[in-house]
């Protein structure tokens, strides 16, 4: 199940309002006042057991007449809708069982919190206002003064289940299996986990105390309880001989120490006051403390740490703790159902490399279960960009009135919602906080690298990697930041990948002009040739920082080009947007035909003045093998055939998808060119 919409009357900026959430993670996202906070603090109001219910008079919506004032007493109302969802438990219907309001096969509940005037003072409160007559702002101020300062005091709450028309209670039982954890922007991670006297570090120590035996399924309950209790007897004994080390250690001392309580009188009755103790493990906790060992072997207290990482810490506990909440095993009836996660402002204190991990850790606890639903309220344009169109939830306030928009609503088409959502991207700001650096030349090596690393199993994000889009070779104006071999730079690892780009030009006339790597260096006595120069400028193991990536050198040309001569049979890279699609599949197709010719290939050639170019210059090669004129072909076909930035797109959704088939029998193997390869590993490495 999960919290399929919440509806909001008359709470702080939302006077009426209904907002549509996802079964997984919801990002939720506005300008500063737009109502995020308000959202999360609506929602836990119905199902958060543990903070205070009791609301005041500016919590009420002020955006009211004063005839609405006068007619009846301001009341607040929130609903929440709970829906059967994709992860279903044996205990899900259960739980929400006497809150139902529509029970076939995807029910619904109902969970709806009231702060409201009792009835037997609703005269007295019309009494009240009826002395004020004009509708002014200063009227209406002193309506709200009488509020707070008459009537505030005796309003109340109830939390009802089910249609509110029948005011049925909800049932505590029942509530208390919601777990509602909620990390607001402004929290004091230190005082909240650094050792074992906190609460939930105890609760999480104690649940994972021995977890290889209580996870371990070869064993029965019994000999895991069995195995258990005997560990616990061994540490009491070995506690036992340490206490009684001690005491042995303080005994002449003990006795100086008491003399002073038989001058005092404290010693009475023959009666005297003496040491003596035993400890058990959760007394053991508190001399605990979270320390973070660095690959060096240098230790140092968390408390040292900066605000984020401990931040990232706190939240990976509170996960675990959740995670107890919901352990039947552990807590039998007491044991959460329902797991929900909120989270404000996350990228307080974390750089955006980090928010991209985040993200990536919440949505992973999403898929192992361990909760089964997230609130992120964020400003932050790299967690926007690192979750897709669906999760996102915009909220906007403007002249007193809070909208609501889904940006994964507005497309006409499909195809128009992926072209968004693949260009939503942080700024290049990026750069100077990531730890690492993939520059690329455009828009196409952006959307494709981070795809092409998890294909070889790598993962730039993992690694802090941010890609950067610089529009073109224009990499010098910002390798003059980072080259650690000079002054003042920011050293940090750093790859360029660029294009070979090939070009000729007639020795008595004209400019140069790009050409086909087949065609490169072979007619000397007629051309000039030249390529990219900055290709070969920072080879591997040449510069302390920055190395430079590109195709083979006399073989290689641009991405598109090296994706076919890697892949010159999958037709998977034929996207939409490509115009001579009927024809490359050909090409393919008879490529992997048994005893397919060169002249094979040209033949399926249709008539064009590009072709004939083709044709003539793969005859007059003289370097090329057979099995590479073949390849060039397809990759010439296919680079004549594609645009480059709506290909792109199409391609990095399609290869993502077939990615997701991964140990499946729909996988196609693709292979990512080698030269990107060796780029995506020396920053993985």
């Amino acid at each position: 199940m999960y919290i399929s919409k919440i509806h909001i009357n008359n709470f702080r900026n939302f006077k009426d309002k209904e907002i549509v959430f996802n079964d997984g993670v919801n990002v939720i996202i506005g300008h500063n006042n737009a109502g995020k906070t308000n959202l999360i603090k609506a929602l836990s109001l119905v199902i958060d057991n543990e903070k205070p219910k009791r609301l005041y008079t500016d919590d009420f919506n002020k955006n009211v007449t004063l005839a609405e004032l006068k007619s009846a007493p301001p009341k607040i109302t929130i609903s929440v809708t709970i829906t059967k969802g994709e992860e279903e438990t044996p205990d899900d219907l259960v739980t929400i069982s006497n809150w139902l309001t529509k029970l076939d096969s995807s029910y619904e509940a109902l969970l709806t919190y009231e702060f409201f005037l009792p009835e037997k003072k609703h005269e007295e409160y019309i009494k009240a206002l009826s002395a004020l007559t004009d509708e002014t702002p200063t009227e209406i101020e002193k309506a709200w003064k009488l509020i707070k300062h008459e009537f505030i005091r005796y309003y109340g709450y109830k939390i009802w289940g089910g249609e509110i028309t029948n005011q049925a209670t909800a049932d505590s039982e029942s509530l208390q299996k919601i777990d509602f954890q909620f990390l607001d922007a402004i929290r004091d991670v230190e005082r909240d986990m650094l050792t074992g006297r906190n609460t939930l570090l105890r609760e999480v120590f104690d649940f994972f105390m021995d977890y290889e035996i209580k996870i371990d399924e070869t064993k029965t309950p019994e000999i895991k309880y069995s195995e258990i209790k005997a560990k616990k007897e061994s540490f009491s004994e070995q506690a036992d001989v340490l206490i009684e080390d001690l005491s042995e250690r303080i005994r002449a001392g003990k006795q100086e120490i008491l003399s002073y309580a038989e001058k005092t009188g404290a010693s009475f009755n023959n009666a005297k006051p003496t040491f003596e103790g035993s400890i058990s493990e959760n007394e053991m906790y508190s001399v605990l403390k979270l320390i973070v060992e660095y690959e060096s072997g240098i230790k140092i207290p968390a408390s040292h740490n900066g605000l984020g990482y401990n931040n990232l810490i706190f939240m990976s506990l509170l996960l675990a703790k959740m995670q107890v909440n919901a352990d039947v095993d552990y807590l039998d009836n007491n044991a959460k159902v329902f797991t929900t996660l909120a989270i404000e402002e996350p990228e307080a204190h974390l750089h955006p490399a980090m928010q991209y991990k985040f993200l990536k850790f919440l949505n992973e606890n999403k898929k192992e279960k361990k909760v089964r639903q997230i609130f992120v309220t964020t400003h932050s344009t790299h967690i926007t960009s690192a979750v897709s169109l669906d999760e996102i939830i915009c909220l906007h306030s403007e002249n007193g009135e809070t909208t609501i928009g889904y940006p994964n609503r507005v497309f006409p088409e499909e195809k128009n919602k992926k072209y968004v959502q693949r260009f939503l991207d942080a700024t290049k700001s990026d750069m100077l906080f990531a730890q690492k650096i993939l520059f690329v030349e455009g828009i196409a090596e952006q959307l494709l690298m981070s795809i092409f690393a998890n294909y070889i199993g790598k993962s730039l994000e993992d690694n802090h990697v941010a890609v950067i889009n610089v529009g073109g070779r224009y990499f010098d104006h910002f390798l003059h930041l980072f080259d650690s071999e000079k002054e003042n730079t920011i050293h940090k690892k750093i790859v360029c990948i660029t294009d070979r780009d090939p070009e000729r030009k007639e020795k008595t006339r004209g400019n140069f002009k790009k050409c086909y790597p087949f065609e490169y260096n072979q007619d000397l006595a007629t051309f000039d040739y030249q390529s990219n120069p900055s290709a070969d400028r920072y080879l591997k193991d040449t510069h302390q920082n920055i190395t430079f990536f590109s195709p083979e050198t006399d073989k290689g040309k641009t991405l598109e080009y090296e994706l076919l001569m890697s892949n010159p049979s999958l037709k998977l890279l034929l996207t939409d947007s490509i115009t001579n699609k009927q024809e490359l599949d050909d090409l393919m197709s008879e490529f992997v035909t048994t005893g397919s010719t060169v002249q094979n290939l040209l033949d399926k050639l249709r008539d064009s003045d590009a072709n004939t170019r083709i044709k003539d210059s793969i005859n007059l090669n003289t370097i090329l093998d057979a099995e590479e004129k073949k390849k060039s072909i397809i990759a010439s076909r296919y680079l004549n055939s594609v645009g480059k930035g709506e290909n792109a797109l199409e391609l990095s959704y399609i290869l993502a998808k077939n990615l997701e088939k991964k140990g499946t029998t729909d996988f196609i193997e693709f292979n990512v060119p080698q030269y990107i390869k060796n780029a995506i590993e020396e920053l993985c490495q």
